[in-house]
């Protein structure tokens, strides 16, 4: 499979102007279309990405893929349905996760990314260390060619002092600061639904393996 539906994108569009249980009951079947069109995708590009991260390999598509439900408790906004589609392949379990490959479905808001999104307090103390003891090599990855040309610089949310255990003259504080470590890449709607985007994802995941082996490295 080289490429999505169109109908993918129309059905987010529309979910958009009627998001609601009454609306949404009466297109379930085009959800499940566009559910298993975005499924069909990442099955297809998981061999494609095993052969530079073995570490993804045999991962199931369908367990890739987020839920369109979303979680209303203790939000104002009462909407039920998230306006966009996603799939995160990656390895790890849920009591760790890894940096991985992230796709964001949604019309005039589509990307790739990777990295670690917030990531849980043994993972991000990790990370920091790494750094500290190893910046040259992450900083390495944030030069490279294909790495600029993709996602220009790393982007998250930082802290506002220094971390704990670190100075705040230290040579690295910029990067020590962060408390996500991310790399996006912004796709026209057009790139999602035209042929060679399966092999667009394939060189913009490839520049991005490097970067996310350093985070998962701070693991091991």
């Amino acid at each position: 499979m080289d490429h999505l539906a169109p109908d993918t994108l129309k059905f987010l569009r529309q979910l958009k102007k009627n998001n609601d249980r009454e609306w949404f009951e009466k297109n379930k079947d085009r959800y499940k279309a566009a559910q298993a069109d975005l499924i069909a995708f990442v099955d297809a590009l998981i061999p494609e990405l095993a052969k530079f991260d073995s570490g993804i390999k045999g991962i199931e598509a369908k367990k890739t893929v987020f839920r369109i439900y979303r979680d209303v408790r203790f939000s104002k906004d009462k909407s039920p349905y998230k306006l966009n589609m996603g799939a995160h392949v990656q390895g790890g379990t849920k009591m760790q996760p890894k940096a991985g490959y992230y796709i964001h479905i949604q019309p005039d808001n589509c990307f790739l990314a990777g990295g670690a999104y917030h990531p849980p307090a043994a993972w991000l103390k990790a990370i920091r260390s790494e750094i500290h003891y190893n910046a040259g090599d992450m900083k390495k990855v944030l030069r490279s060619a294909s790495f600029k040309k993709y996602f220009g610089e790393i982007e998250g949310e930082k802290l506002k002092t220094s971390p704990r255990d670190y100075p705040a003259d230290h040579p690295e504080i910029e990067l020590l600061k962060m408390k996500s470590f991310l790399a996006v890449h912004e796709l026209d709607d057009t790139q999602v639904t035209n042929k060679g985007f399966k092999a667009h994802c394939i060189k913009v995941f490839k520049a991005l393996y490097p970067f996310d082996a350093y985070l998962n490295m701070a693991l091991d």
